[in-house]
């Protein structure tokens, strides 16, 4: 499974959309900039198709360490989940193409 970096996202979008880079860059940066502001707002954020983002409260819990078998309090915290939309369900769920980079 390979990384794909915000460079590399950024290279395609200005290869395919004949865009300067430094464009590409500060949109998808100030995208990224507002998605961050409206989650931490508590804000529903959802793309038609591709998915809905939105924050979660776990609560606080007792665990035990593993290594020292100890008792830690874990505080309550924020997370994001992610569910994926219509077209992004289908194409997951779509064989699997192998590449000759994979090997």
């Amino acid at each position: 499974m390979a990384t794909v970096t915000k460079k590399e996202l950024i290279d395609r979008i200005a290869e395919r959309t004949q865009a300067k880079r430094v464009t590409v860059k500060r949109i998808i940066q100030a995208f990224l900039d507002e998605v961050t502001t409206e989650l931490c707002e508590n804000n529903r954020l959802e793309f038609r198709d591709f998915g809905v983002f939105e924050t979660k409260t776990r609560a606080a819990r007792n665990a035990q360490n593993p290594k020292t078998l100890e008792r830690v309090e874990v505080p309550a915290k924020r997370t994001v989940k992610f569910k994926m939309g219509r077209l992004m369900r289908e194409n997951l769920s779509a064989p699997v193409v192998k590449s000759a980079e994979a090997k």
